[in-house]
């Protein structure tokens, strides 16, 4: 059975997605996923396994907004134990490249990597903590304005704007990192990655190179919709007690998220014009957090798509291989 397609682009909805991690790209199809890095001697290492979810009954991911839920906190979990993975990798790297140099830096670096434990529950405290002061620092700032527009809609607008700017202002700052910057070239050769599979091309480095950087399913659309659907929701849900106003920001976080990861289900299968403006400015910020790839980054996502997705059978079963051969022979 050929998967749902799009009649204005012609894209095919693979299913497939992932992430950007130190070096490399993680792709996950199902319950499969696969991490390669770009090790320091220039060599691809990879990672393919299992992960079923933190529910393994798929009857409860059938249920709208609580499929958000735990596909959300799914999504933290295995990000943190790919990014691990990925940082393992790079660092035992640099230990092989410099085993006859600096001992001291060498048993530095050893022991950073045998404290990955510690350093994702620190990772996930973080993100917790993070999630909570993008939701509570925003309504504090917000009071600023509350002589002049008093409580209710207006304020709650003006919390969601300041709330936007400090993300928007954050990804800028942390983006003049070398690290980051890296990074968001790894996520660009993702998107590439998917992008090119979804258009009916043969994955290879000049079809994947042609590709946009950005796509509808991205987190980076996710995290706006968070922030757009929470101005909705403190808009109609309104309390003259400040303390239940901080804890409704924190509580309703899941919430928040579970309805997002529905509409960004929604944009990425959708064809209505109206869905397509919407999404329009998730794609936008897209261009903040991505960046073009080079080919040897490209060339790790194929290898990522490679471990978990069948593409040459994926372009058989939607495109046939009248599209293929074209292409292959224009090549």
């Amino acid at each position: 059975m050929k998967n749902e397609t799009c009649p204005v682009t012609g894209e095919v909805y693979s299913g497939i997605g992932g992430q950007a991690v130190m070096e490399g790209v993680m792709m996950r199809n199902k319950d499969d996923y696969a991490v390669a890095v770009r090790k320091p001697d220039g060599t691809i290492a990879v990672k393919k396994a299992e992960y079923k979810g933190i529910i393994p009954n798929k009857t409860v991911y059938s249920i709208p907004v609580l499929r958000g839920v735990l596909s959300f906190i799914d999504s933290l979990v295995l990000g943190l134990t790919t990014l691990n993975y990925s940082s393992d990798i790079y660092i035992q790297g640099e230990e092989k490249d410099s085993a006859e140099g600096e001992d001291g830096e060498v048993k530095e670096k050893k022991k950073k990597a045998s404290e990955t434990l510690l350093s994702a529950v620190i990772t996930v405290v973080a993100i917790i903590l993070a999630l909570g002061l993008f939701m509570v620092l925003p309504y504090y700032a917000s009071l600023i304005f509350r002589p002049l527009v008093g409580e209710g809609v207006v304020l709650s607008l003006a919390e969601g704007v300041i709330r936007m700017l400090i993300f928007i202002g954050y990804i800028l700052l942390i983006s003049r990192m070398e690290d980051i910057r890296r990074v968001f070239m790894y996520h660009g050769a993702e998107h590439k990655c998917i992008n090119c599979i979804e258009a009916g091309l043969p994955l290879n480095v000049d079809n994947v190179r042609k590709a946009s950087r950005e796509h509808r399913r991205c987190g980076t659309s996710f995290l706006l919709y968070v922030m757009v659907i929470s101005i909705i929701f403190f808009a109609f849900i309104q309390t003259d007690d400040r303390v239940m106003k901080v804890i409704m920001r924190i509580v309703l976080i899941p919430l928040i998220a579970g309805v997002s990861y529905e509409f960004i289900r929604l944009a990425g299968r959708s064809v209505n014009p109206v869905v397509g403006l919407v999404s329009k400015p998730g794609l936008w910020l897209q261009k903040l957090t991505t960046r073009e790839p080079d080919d040897e980054m490209i060339e790790v996502g194929i290898r990522s798509v490679e471990e978990v997705f069948d593409w040459r059978g994926f372009l058989e079963e939607n495109f046939g291989d009248g599209k293929q051969k074209d292409q292959e022979k224009a090549d």
